[in-house]
């Protein structure tokens, strides 16, 4: 391959971070003795991407097999993008700096909605033709996967294949199968057939995209153009996840990055069943490691990085079954060696202020609550299974026990949310205020800080809520200075996202093959780094609207009967669309369904679709813990910022 690095050298004065843009941190390396070679891309900055657990996951396991080698890729800065371009320098990997359009396959993950411009950005860069369609024979294989694939159809003209679910087994597979047809000299097209007939595999150019009136009729919104292929694609599951170790191999980077930690896995899967919730749908059944896999994991990965915090990573850490035995012989083992514990999310039910002890120690930054609504009967509506008690005992507690700092966190767009819902969240957060005056000495109130963060809900593809409409951007923002307007206290600090962005979202994540021409076009128009606030283009993505005649807000902002044919029907999550549609009556009406790990079996069919049951270390409990009830609760580190 191509060594780019005495063109890339010169640049790296001229650029903000050039450690970005450097190889050989500690951990990594290039596999020599393999003869196909795959090139594992995020499609943002490097201190972003890094931090991504499928990167690593990804690498380590096609370095793993015989004969496939994988690198690293990033997409530049701004800066850095626009001095590669003038330069002609096409995008590079990290560990040999070799040109990405030089590898045998690109892997693109797509972590949320708002990456789809930085996608064609990195191909673009690469000097790979942005749609499927122009690539040549010689092009390298686009594939993409990660949580955005559960609605492909946005991405639709990008990528030559995308695979669902996860990749543990899949990608080394779909590599092998590439590799081996290659050295057959299979045209380009016979590996695309060859691809969509993988289990988990879906590549859209062999379907033909229906018309909403053949849609509906059909029940389908692809037709195939090949014999023999699937019209469902089932999401692949890596088997072996409770028995794998948690450590791996992982690159300890030179600059500081997101979640700059040693992060270990600790389950796989949530069935708490928030009907808002993606992840909590697409990454059923619920797989937990062993406490002694766990602990083990951690005191290799702090011994061979040199990290100072863990994360223990998960939809749900604190679910875990074992998480009490956990956190204490991890703190045993990190007593006097000034290592810090950190978990990214826990709920009140299952962790209380004992286990919040535990993570903290005696350095106590701030808590994060998700009430996620103001009243209870909205909260029962999205199966939250929270109640006020279970906030004000959560408070009382963590105020009572040195605990200083506390946000809340809230949804605004909710469906069938009203006014009073938004005025709810205005007195439940007086409310926690008021207490924690009450429970804090008098010398040290002044240091009390409470606040509120809001996101406006985006609906969400594979949920009980996908058939369920955004409201408008100016609706939320009324709904934002409702909330403003009815909070008397100037001590709490509110903050909201930006509703236009959460627009933009909306449509990526309801939209049909037509938006991939939308995101297309928004990007020729200058969109891209769509996520960073102070880059979002609105303009780019209107004008895009308006020229292919997109109404975007129809797609953001339509309701429809659970009847309706989604534009994501022939993607399986595992979890049965009947299932949804009960779910989403059950909201209506104001019913929550339990979590299964604790209880009987909901009936969503993800253990019967995948063929795996939820695997338990041990037989979940409530409430073990100080007597506490259903809630949530987040510590935050004052080194982390999420």
């Amino acid at each position: 391959m191509t060594d780019l690095w005495p063109r890339v050298e010169p640049l790296l004065a001229q650029v903000e971070r050039p450690a970005r843009y450097l190889n050989h941190e500690w951990g990594s390396g290039v596999k020599e003795d393999a003869d196909f070679s795959f090139c594992m891309i995020y499609p943002d900055t490097y201190e972003l991407g890094q931090a991504n657990q499928a990167v690593r996951i990804l690498m380590n396991a096609v370095n793993a097999t015989e004969n496939l080698r994988a690198e690293r890729g990033f997409l530049p800065a701004v800066d850095m993008c626009d001095l590669m371009r003038a330069e002609k320098l096409p995008l590079f990997s990290l560990e040999s700096c070799a040109p990405v359009s030089e590898f045998d396959v690109v892997g693109i993950t797509l972590p949320h909605e708002l990456c789809a411009t930085n996608v064609l950005e990195v191909l673009d860069l690469a000097g790979i033709p942005v749609l499927s369609a122009d690539r040549a024979e010689e092009d390298p294989i686009v594939l993409g996967g990660g949580p955005c694939a559960y609605n492909p159809e946005p991405f639709a003209l990008f990528f030559d294949a995308i695979t669902i679910g996860e990749g543990e087994t899949a990608t080394p597979e779909t590599l092998q199968l590439i590799r081996s047809l290659r050295k057959q000299g299979a045209s380009r097209r016979e590996i695309l057939v060859a691809l969509a007939k993988l289990p988990g595999t879906y590549v859209p150019s062999l379907y033909r995209w229906r018309s909403e009136e053949e849609a509906q009729a059909a029940g389908c919104w692809i037709e195939p153009l090949e014999e023999g292929l699937p019209t469902l694609i089932e999401k692949r599951v890596f088997e072996g996840f409770a028995e794998s170790w948690g450590w791996e191999p992982c690159v300890v980077p030179y600059t500081e990055v997101v979640h700059d930690r040693l992060n270990v896995e600790v389950l796989r899967g949530c069935a708490r069943g928030c009907r808002f919730c993606q992840a909590g749908m697409m990454y059923r059944p619920v797989r937990e490691r062993s406490a002694d896999n766990i602990v083990e994991s951690v005191i290799k990965g702090l011994d061979e990085t040199g990290y100072d915090e863990v994360s223990l990573t998960s939809l749900s850490t604190t679910d875990h079954s074992q998480i009490a035995d956990i956190l204490t012989r991890i703190n045993s083992y990190c007593d006097g060696k000034g290592v810090r514990i950190s978990i990214p999310s826990q709920r009140l039910d299952s962790f209380g202020i004992e286990l919040a002890e535990l993570v903290a120690g005696q350095k106590k930054g701030g808590l994060t609550f998700a009430p996620e609504a103001g009243t209870q009967r909205l909260r029962d509506v999205i199966n939250k299974g929270v109640t006020e008690e279970n906030l004000f005992s959560a408070v009382d507690a963590a105020f009572s026990s040195g605990w200083r700092r506390c946000k809340l966190y809230f949804m605004i767009g909710l469906p069938t949310e009203t006014d009073d819902d938004i005025k709810g969240i205005a007195r439940i957060t007086q409310q926690v205020l008021e207490r924690a005056r009450k429970i804090v000495p008098p010398e040290q109130r002044g240091s009390i800080q409470v606040g509120i963060s809001c996101a406006v809900f985006v609906p969400k593809a594979q949920t009980p809520f996908q058939w369920d409409g955004q409201i408008a951007p100016e609706e939320a923002m009324r709904r934002v200075n409702l909330l403003r307007h009815s909070i008397k206290f100037r001590a709490i600090n509110v903050g909201w996202h930006d509703p236009k962005t959460s627009f933009v979202e909306a449509v990526m994540s309801r939209g049909g093959r037509e938006v991939s021409q939308w995101v297309y076009t928004a990007w020729t128009k200058g969109a891209r780094f769509d996520a960073w606030t102070e880059l979002f283009n609105q303009q780019a993505w209107i004008d895009a609207a308006d020229e292919l005649g997109i109404d975007s807000a129809a797609i953001a902002q339509a309701s429809y009967e659970t009847e309706y044919v989604m534009p994501w029907s022939h993607i399986s999550c595992g979890v049965s669309t009947k299932w949804l549609a009960h779910e989403r009556k059950k909201a209506t009406a104001e019913k929550t369904t339990p979590d299964c790990t604790f209880g009987p079996c909901s009936g969503c069919g993800a253990c019967q679709s995948v063929g795996i049951e939820n695997q338990l270390s041990e037989p979940r409990t409530k409430n073990e813990l100080l007597g506490l009830s259903e809630g949530e609760i987040a510590v935050e580190q004052e080194v982390n910022h999420e």
